[in-house]
């Protein structure tokens, strides 16, 4: 029987162990009843492979691809996860379990598919027998990528660990309190929810435009820079889309003189001293970073390898490195012990390795002693600058360091949740901490900087201090080192957000001198300087540094930077380039609502509003709270001119808006207008004159929204042309003609804007209109040469 979904073998596969099915025929049993189960939740015949003869079964000796590929291909993968199955020396273990998501991490739909209603399911779904010992625990949890959360078939008493029966003599004395009847149920309520959920969003690797990057912008679109796609159908975007491969980031060629230094282990049974092994680690990331002759991968990409099951071969080619470092730590009252190995990936061999058993006292020494060591056996040539700051000791207080090393430990648990604003609390209050003890410590000054940036809020926005802790911390830091790169990383952040461009690019280009491999400053640099700032906006010298930033990046950030970088080429007019990011994007995070949120921009800038949104519309039933989504609805309803529905999304949006103290300047004249067409007017009124106070009050306190994006200008002009001020509405639009390039979304809305009906068709629009256009086509012109220059046209 053929799987629901064409190009499927089977809709269900089963893996067991044989000693599961052997004694009582448990797994057969299971299999019996959830087919009966199967046959009363789906209207469909499902179909489900089963291999129930032990000596009919793949043998190790027989040819595993062969036999398996085809039957592998299945939407959902039962294992049977048991005491005997976490065995990684098995076949179901080896040529089943891993090799279904390895499989399936990389066909058309992914290893994990989002509901209907916004939850994330993974397509293996355990069903566990029995409670599992902590290490097997985790060794399954490698292989998922996540917590186990299986459908539990247990059957619990004071030392009873086993299967669940179908027809228990005493079910009231199951400490688990479940029954096999209403697991069973759950199994097949499972698969049914994740099979809908495929057969519903089945459109294979559609393309997709979604600007992760937020540009400051007069747009609607809010957090999507988008760009005109024509009429190119998906699958000849697709089909582009796989034959162009950008060289600018492509990694096929092995690069000698590249690195990533592993999560340190902790020697002692003590968790709560890990901070000093990651500190080790971090310090050691940070000199090896300074040398311009290496390329370093950070601790945001290597994080993810902390604990880890694969071969360091195969990490190694995930992070697209030559060399590893691994190493152990430990401290024990004023001594410490580091050991450290450093391992070629492509034959896993070792290079290098030493001991060093120091007093504490000298642990900058072994840091910078390290550091030196493996960039000699990777043959990189070291400066004598570049010698000068890894040799440097920050501190002379050892209290402070270990003060300082707490709050990066937390820092860092905020930034892989920024929604733990305790971990930010408490990395302030740590930092402070360490500044008791040394009141010239400079990377306790930087931090706080990079910390204070995290712990503003959206309000201040409108404040004429907006963020001023920033620099002064960041002044403090370089007054006492003057050559620290995440100093001058927090002072370009200030400087972007309180519309200084040229100070802004001249901050990011010292903390890249300074650490050449800071791949923040790359991808910032791009966008802010290059991007946000019209007046400086230069798409190649962006493609490059997004590019730089993405071959330092294997982290979770990495889908980001690829659909920043596709922005990019969609912003200069070239979607088939594009399209080829979005595509390695999606590879990486399977984020269909990105996907199809992507395809409403496409249509969007197309002017095919209809088109964009249905894609939305498809968003929506993937994650009804998704709040870019409620904007983009009411955007393109907006201009489909059925205001009703634009203003059921926009009022949802800024309901979201109001309960977060958030700040979007390109949307108040917008919802205001809906009201208008609506009948509305007193909220009107309210919205307009809003809007209007933002973009008066960014303009005078030069904020990024009017004096790097013009976008306030912009929005002001649109108000005023709705309200019948023509001259104010021409006075502001006079300012775009300040704008080096126009990129092409902007260039789709300002011919489309309903808010310029009224003088659209006037002499002096059009030529202004014309003027943007003629930028846009020049610096595509521009781009298009340097690509053929670059082999990649």
């Amino acid at each position: 029987m053929p799987s629901l979904i064409h190009g499927f073998e089977y809709d269900i596969f089963i893996s067991y162990r044989q000693k599961d099915n052997k004694h009582d025929g448990w797994v057969t049993e299971f299999v019996n009843n959830l087919k009966g189960e199967l046959e009363s939740t789906f209207k469909e015949e499902v179909s489900v492979y089963f291999d129930i003869n032990p000596h009919d079964g793949l043998l190790e000796t027989h040819d595993v691809d062969a036999s398996l590929k085809d039957k592998l291909k299945c939407l959902v993968f039962i294992p049977i996860i048991s005491r005997t199955y976490c065995d990684p020396k098995s076949f179901a273990w080896e040529h089943e379990f891993k090799a279904f998501i390895d499989q399936a991490s990389k066909d058309k739909y992914g290893l994990k598919v989002k509901l209907p209603g916004g939850n994330v399911a993974n397509r293996v779904l355990p069903v566990q027998i029995h409670d599992l010992d902590t290490e097997d625990k985790k060794l399954v949890e490698s292989e998922l990528g996540g917590f186990l959360r299986g459908i539990e078939f247990i059957y619990k008493e004071p030392g009873v660990n086993r299967s669940l029966m179908a027809n228990e003599d005493h079910p009231d004395n199951n400490l688990n309190k479940t029954f096999y009847r209403n697991q069973i149920n759950k199994v097949a309520n499972a698969i049914k929810e994740i099979i809908t959920a495929i057969k519903q969003y089945s459109t294979p690797h559609e393309v997709v435009q979604k600007g992760a990057f937020k540009t400051a912008s007069a747009s609607g679109k809010t957090s999507k820079t988008k760009v005109i796609a024509g009429s190119i159908t998906v699958l000849a975007l697709i089909i582009l889309g796989f034959l162009f491969v950008p060289k600018l980031f492509k990694s096929s060629e092995e690069i000698e003189k590249s690195i990533a230094v592993l999560p340190f282990n902790l020697l002692s049974d003590e968790p709560d001293k890990q901070y000093l092994a990651d500190g080790m680690m971090d310090a050691i990331t940070l000199h090896l970073s300074k040398i311009k002759d290496l390329r370093v991968m950070g601790r945001t990409s290597t994080e993810q390898y902390r604990n880890p099951t694969k071969t360091l071969t195969a990490i190694g080619k995930e992070l697209e490195v030559s060399y590893l470092l691994e190493g152990s730590f430990q401290k024990f009252g004023d001594s410490v012990r580091l050991i450290v190995q450093l391992i070629k990936t492509g034959k896993e061999g070792h290079v290098w390795a030493n001991n060093y058993d120091r007093l504490w006292k000298s642990v900058f020494s072994v840091q910078s002693e390290v550091a030196q060591s493996i960039a000699r056996e990777l043959k990189a040539a070291v400066t004598p600058e570049e010698k000068v700051l890894i040799d440097k000791i920050p501190t002379t207080n050892l209290t402070a360091y270990d003060f300082y090393q707490r709050g990066k430990e937390e820092y860092i648990n905020f930034y892989f949740n920024n929604t733990n604003r305790d971990a930010l609390k408490r990395t302030i209050e740590l930092f402070k901490k360490a500044l008791e003890y040394d009141s010239t410590f400079a990377l306790a000054y930087s931090g706080l900087a990079v910390a204070s940036k995290d712990a503003g809020t959206i309000n201040d926005y409108l404040s004429q201090n907006y963020f001023d802790s920033i620099p002064i911390l960041a002044k403090k830091a370089l007054y006492y080192d003057d050559k620290i790169a995440e100093a001058y990383y927090a002072r370009a952040l200030y400087f972007y957000i309180t519309g200084k461009s040229e100070q802004a690019k001249e901050e990011f280009d010292k903390a890249i001198k300074y650490n050449p491999n800071y791949w923040e400053a790359y991808a910032d640099k791009a966008g802010f300087v290059y991007l946000d700032d019209y007046s400086n906006t230069d798409f190649v010298k962006a493609i490059e540094y997004y590019a730089k930033a993405i071959n330092l990046n294997q982290g979770k950030e990495r889908p980001d930077l690829l659909r920043r970088l596709g922005d990019t080429y969609d912003n200069a007019g070239f979607a088939d380039k594009a399209v080829y990011c979005y595509q390695e994007a999606f590879k990486l995070d399977n984020d269909s609502l990105l996907y199809f949120s992507g395809l409403g921009g496409v249509e969007w800038c197309a002017t095919n509003f209809n088109k964009a949104a249905e894609h939305y519309n498809r968003v929506l039933l993937i994650d009804t709270a998704d709040i870019n989504n409620q904007s983009d609805l009411g955007s393109t309803y907006m201009h489909l001119g059925r205001y009703k529905e634009s203003l059921k999304y926009f009022e949802k949006y800024f309901e979201w808006v109001k309960a977060s103290g958030t700040i979007n300047e390109a949307l108040y004249h917008r919802i205001g207008f809906v009201y208008w067409k609506t009948g509305h007017k007193d909220k009107a009124k309210y919205y307009l004159e809003e809007g209007k106070r933002v973009g008066e009050e960014s303009i005078k306190l030069r904020r990024a929204y009017a004096s790097m994006s013009l976008g306030a200008y912009y929005d002001l002009a649109g108000i005023y042309a709705f309200m019948g001020e023509k001259d104010k509405a021409y006075k502001n639009l006079e300012e775009l003609k300040k704008i080096k390039v126009f990129p092409l979304w902007w260039l789709t809305l300002i011919k489309n804007d309903p808010l310029f009906d009224s003088i659209k068709d006037e002499p002096q629009f059009r030529e202004i209109v014309n003027s943007l256009e003629s930028k846009y086509l020049a610096e595509h012109e521009r781009v298009r040469k340097w690509l053929e220059e670059q082999g990649e046209l």
